[in-house]
């Protein structure tokens, strides 16, 4: 029974160790807050976690013998750890095709922007076209303004697509501009907590007790929202700088 756990014990610390190394990397390159918030991937790192540091060092507690044949026994723990690897493989995959690209404010709301929003011709057209941000492989996540275009029949186009659940324009990264060239526009759009959309009496009840906690004013035309996969958030400015001062959950 101890050689049983501590092959149990080795093994989970070493997909442990993998694990929180994938995390790590993908959390503070991508997806801190609020972006693992807003991205709603806790279904999968649930499944990651499952198989890598329960039921891979599991079966290993379980097929571990010590008087085993060594070939035997390393030939069992090889299959399994393929097999958290392949697991490890797709969960991060799936993480990674859902990193966040963008925040973009886009007519009267922010909205995180995911990787797989956007379509390979979308970001092949960016890239042809020389927008400044255009997305790349290694692109970390970027505050930007998504106007619709100008052209009254291009303007049109994206918005009837949009309607019928299709490709919007924050997901067209030719038509984005620099964060700050959107505030003038983003200003007009900021709303007192009981005013603003996506949120039921109930949190924006809960919004305006944290606001009064946090020294804020809960009265004053200063929050928009910030919609991802996740419930919304609620996002505070400074009037005067239009810096986020702070952002809250209802949930």
């Amino acid at each position: 029974m101890k050689f049983r756990f501590k092959a149990l014990g080795l093994h989970l610390l070493g997909s442990a160790t993998a694990l929180m190394l994938i995390f790590g990397a993908l959390y503070f390159g991508w997806y801190r807050w609020p972006g693992w918030y807003l991205a709603d991937v806790s279904q999968v790192v649930f499944v990651m976690a499952g198989v890598d540091v329960v039921v891979g060092p599991l079966f290993t507690f379980i097929v571990a013998g010590a008087n085993k044949p060594r070939r035997v026994l390393a030939r069992d723990i090889a299959v399994i750890v393929a097999i958290q690897l392949v697991a490890l493989t797709y969960g991060a995959m799936s993480i990674w095709s859902g990193r966040p690209l963008y925040y973009a404010f886009s007519e009267n709301v922010l909205q995180v922007v995911q990787a797989y929003d956007i379509s390979p011709d979308e970001v092949d057209l960016a890239r042809r076209q020389k927008a400044a941000l255009a997305p790349h492989w290694y692109s970390l996540p970027r505050w930007i303004w998504a106007p619709l275009p100008e052209n009254s029949h291009e303007r049109g186009r994206i918005v009837a697509s949009a309607v019928a659940g299709g490709d919007d324009v924050i997901s067209m990264p030719r038509y984005f501009k620099p964060w700050e060239q959107g505030l003038p526009a983003l200003r007009t759009q900021l709303k007192k907590v009981d005013d603003v959309g996506y949120f039921s009496s109930a949190d924006k009840k809960k919004l305006k007790a944290q606001l009064r906690a946090a020294g804020l004013s809960a009265d004053a035309p200063t929050a928009l929202p910030l919609t991802g996969r996740g419930h919304p958030l609620l996002a505070v400015f400074d009037p005067a700088s239009l810096t986020i001062i702070a952002i809250f959950k209802a949930k």
